[in-house]
Formats: structure tokens, sequence, C-alpha cells
């Protein structure tokens, strides 16, 4: 690490108070323990002052290149760089604003010249043109040479390494800090639709590290640590990012007003036309989100500081609030729905010039048909989906021979394979912010947006109500705090229309179908606050009763 010729120098640092210094390529002592880099310059001699002399490069930097070609010194936080860089730019190809960016350059210099990305998270993060408060360098000391059990300086190290109070950087955290950054720009891309895409392979994820360059050998513990075999969870990266805001001491974000993409009446609108039901529907998610309170700037806003261990699963949200709306309408009991289908079919029947009235069982058996094809065409993806990466990893470079023979012979067999199944790669599909389409000319007439709700309301004097006149609460009870969930989600205790409902949403956003209910339920505790005191009180008194 070149610390031969920089050992003349010998000021303590002062970030860790070490004195270990290196050279960086443009000659400045940067600290081998912390990466602080100093404004103090190695002396370059004066070719002027001896003639027929040849000016070599005084140092290398951490791009030196070892023996058995071992490729350049690196360290997993520079590995996250380049994941974090290929992350920002594939959001930018997708539509994203250029404010968009990573802290510094994949490059090593701009590492060396950045000390401030190093922080205790061990990584950089996305940065989305707004205030930071970055965290004091880590002090975590490295090798001086890669390892034979890791590609990087510190692979070994790091995948042992346990952080107690701090957040670890790893190919989750990635996600978490892209959603955090597309939230502080108030972008029109909800985490469900960041993670959907990294599914796609739009954005950089699985086998991120094939687009590493090639001087970045990537072997043995650093497998632990790029190469993944999972998909990312919304509930994780969910947690990870307010982990991260929290961790850094993010200050508050940008206001979520109603002209937001990420504000509930809007979001509701466009999952609405996700699943093909009728235009007129949003009038009544509007009055839910704002009889429950749930679209207030306040309650929306994330502010890491002021409320922490929280933020608004803002997708999740607005699918909940649909949920709800379509129990007031057809309560979904699996008996009203039905009738009230029965009389829109009768007024459709006697009205064929007026608009069409929504029938609930017809728009249950178009979209239950698609939601079925796209589902098990998702299942066969996952299952078909190739965790190998094309770029070959081993153990050590002792390794290196034999993989990439026994990689070559893969490959053949796969191309022989193909060539008898005659097997045709699966084209990439363009992305897009509708899984589902249900324009008349794709569907043939069974598009239900321009369907009215009046075979379901009735005039009663000035105002306009349901004919459905009940309801029931997704829960009596609510799970104790010490129990990770607000409440549980057993299929067997609901409807069939309601598992239906809630195995619809939760596969568009990808999530448990728990997280859903858990979500519906706490709309209706805003919603019908007398109700659940009620409840509550009948519980307790039953209680006591049994005592």
């Amino acid at each position: 690490m070149d610390r031969e010729e920089a050992k003349e120098f010998r000021e303590r640092c002062t970030q860790c108070d070490a004195v270990s210094w290196g050279l960086t390529d443009e000659g400045k002592y940067y600290c081998t323990s912390c990466h602080n880099v100093t404004e103090r310059s190695k002396d370059v001699l004066n070719s002027e002052a001896i003639p027929n002399t040849k000016i070599q490069a005084i140092n290398r930097g951490l791009k030196k290149r070892n023996k058995l070609e071992k490729g350049w010194d690196w360290y997993v936080c520079e590995g996250f760089q380049h994941v974090l860089y290929q992350q920002a730019e594939a959001l930018k190809a997708l539509g994203v604003g250029p404010e968009l960016k990573v802290l510094g350059s994949p490059s090593h210099s701009d590492w060396e010249s950045e000390p401030a990305l190093l922080s205790d998270a061990s990584g950089p993060f996305v940065e989305s043109d707004g205030p930071r408060k970055p965290s004091p360098p880590s002090r975590a000391s490295h090798s001086e040479m890669a390892s034979v059990c890791s590609g990087s300086l510190d692979g070994v190290e790091y995948s042992m390494r346990k952080e107690k109070g701090l957040v670890k950087m790893t190919m989750p955290a990635t996600l978490a800090l892209c959603g955090l950054s597309l939230l502080w720009q108030r972008e029109a891309l909800a985490l469900s639709d960041l993670l959907r895409f990294v599914e796609e392979g739009h954005i950089p994820y699985v086998n991120a590290f094939e687009r590493f360059p090639e001087e970045m050998k990537l072997y043995g513990r650093d497998k632990g640590i790029f190469a993944i075999e999972s998909w990312p969870s919304y509930e994780d990266v969910c947690r990870q990012m307010i982990d991260i805001a929290t961790f850094l001491d993010l200050p508050r974000f940008p206001a979520i007003t109603e002209d937001c993409y990420l504000h509930p009446n809007i979001l509701c609108r466009k999952y609405l036309m996700e699943v093909n039901l009728p235009d007129e529907m949003s009038d009544f998610t509007c009055q839910v989100v704002k009889m429950a309170g749930i679209g207030e700037v306040d309650f929306l806003t994330f502010d890491p500081i002021a409320r922490k261990g929280r933020t608004v699963r803002y997708d999740v949200q607005a699918v909940a609030v649909i949920v709800v709306v379509l129990k007031l309408l057809f309560l979904l009991d699996d008996n009203v729905e039905w009738s009230l289908s029965a009389i829109a079919e009768t007024y459709n029947e006697e009205n064929k010039e007026d608009k069409p009235c929504f029938d609930f069982r017809k728009w249950y058996q178009v979209m239950k048909k698609s939601f079925d094809e796209k589902k098990q065409k998702w299942e066969e993806a996952r299952a078909k989906f190739v965790w190998k990466s094309e770029k070959p990893l081993y153990h050590s470079p002792i390794d290196r021979s034999v993989v990439y023979k026994r990689r070559e012979m893969v490959v053949n067999l796969q191309k022989q394979f193909s060539t008898l199944v005659d097997s045709t790669p699966t084209p990439k599909n363009s992305p897009s912010s509708f899984q589902f389409s249900w324009t008349e000319e794709v569907t043939g007439g069974t598009c239900f947006h321009g369907h009215s709700l009046q075979g379901i309301l009735y005039k009663k004097g000035q105002s306009v109500t349901t004919r459905n006149s009940l309801y029931w609460l997704s829960t009596q009870k609510f799970c104790k705090s010490y129990c990770k969930h607000v409440t549980t989600y057993e299929e067997s205790n609901f409807s069939l229309t309601y598992q239906f409902i809630i195995n619809l949403f939760s596969f568009l956003l990808r999530i448990k179908t728990y997280s859903l209910h858990e979500e519906v339920s706490l709309i209706e505790k805003r919603l019908f606050k007398t109700k659940y005191s009620a409840a509550k009180t009948k519980s307790s008194r039953s209680r006591k009763v049994r005592k």
C-alpha cells in the first residue's frame, strides 16, 4: 500500500489518532485506518535540477496490482459504491430526475477525496439533492494485502463483523437507500414499484457484481456479501429505510401534499385503475382518507427524528383504503356482494342504453382469471430464474482455473440443451407502472372503469348512501405491544371474497397478506373509533365474567 513511501510522515490522524499513512494517486497522505485524507502532499523532485532524468509515478494509490494478478486492492464499501452507482443510473434511465446521484463516482480517487462517505454504516449512500448529517468515519482496521479468502481487503473481517446499534451495509440496504432518495425527491415511484423493477431486472441487484471493473477481483468471502440468492422483501427494505434514516439522523423529509404522487388520493386512483374498478370509487376513497385523517401533511411526511421507528407505507396504505371502501359498498361477506350483483345484472338488462351498472360478480370473474394467469407466469418465472452469475466466482485465486473450466463446460451444455429443446430466451418486458392492462381494445369490453355505482347507491334526501348498511371489522383485538404484528391474519377466519381481495392486492405490491390485513385494521381503527371502543369494553367485560 506504498507505506514505505509515506513512512516519513509521522503526524497523528485527526480522525482516529493513528499513525499509519499511505499515498493517493494525487500524492496526498491518507490514513489507512480510517481513510481520512489530509491536505499534505508528498513533495515531488524537480526534474529541472536533475538533467536527463525521467519522472516515474511516485505513488500508485490503492489501485496497485498485486502479484498473481489479484487485481486492485479494494474495500467492501467500494463494491457497494459501484452497486449504488449502477442503481442510480438505472433509476435515471427509468425517468427519475437527474438530481439522483451517488456521492462520489466509482473511481477510487473520489473515495479518497470524500472521506465522509465511509461512515459507520460501512458504505456510501445515494443522495437526493437534500441535506444530510454524515456520520464519523469508520475506525475499523484493514489488512494491508488481500486475503486468500477474500478478493477485497476487508471481506473476511466485514463478513464476520456483527454491528451493535449500527447499520451494516448489505445488498437490501442499497435498495433502502434508493427508496429514501426517491422519497426525498417525492418521485412517482413507490417502494413496491422499486422492488418490482428489481425483480424484472430493470434495476441492478441480483449479480450486480458482474458490472464491477475487471480489476476488482471478487471471490471467497466476497461471495456472501455481493452474490445473493433471494429476492428483497418489502417489509425488510422498509425496516432498513427507517433504520438508516434514524442512524444518519436525517432531517424531516419534504412534505407529502395532495399534489404528490405518494398522497393516498392519487395512489388510490392509480390502484383503482390497476385492478379494473370503477372510477366513481375514487370519491369514496377520498372520503375515507379524509375521515381517517391519513391524508394530512404531518401524518404523511417522513420525519426520522420526530417519529422514530415508523414510516408511512404509502402504497400499502392506498390499497388498504380501497379494501375498506369495498367492504363499505359490498360488505364482502360471501353474501351481500352477490345479492348486489343480481340487482346490477337486472338493471343492466333493463337499461342497455344507459351507463352500465357495476356488477361485482362479473368483475370478480374477469379479475380472477387475469390474476390467476398473471400469478402463474410470475411463479414460473421465479422457478426458472437462474441465480448463477455469468461471471464465475471462486473461493480463492488457486481455484480460478478450475472454476472457469467448469463454467465453460456448463455453458456449452446449456447451449446444446437449448438447441435440442429449441427454447428461446424470454424477452425482458419494458418497465411499466401497471401490471394489468384494462383498455377496451385489449380486454374486449371487460373494462369496468366507466361503470356506474348507481345500482348499489340510493338517494336519501339530499345525500346519497349505500344499499349496504352493515360493516364488519377486520379485527376486534389488537396484539399486545411486545408482539411484532399489530394483528394476525388467518385466512380461514374470513370470507372467500375478502381472501381474494387481500391476495390480489398483496400480489400487486409483492407483500405478505398479513401486512395488508394489518394496514386495513389500522385504518378501520381510525375510522371506527366508537365501534372499536365498544368492542374493547365488551371484550374486557367477558374476561371479568370468566374470572
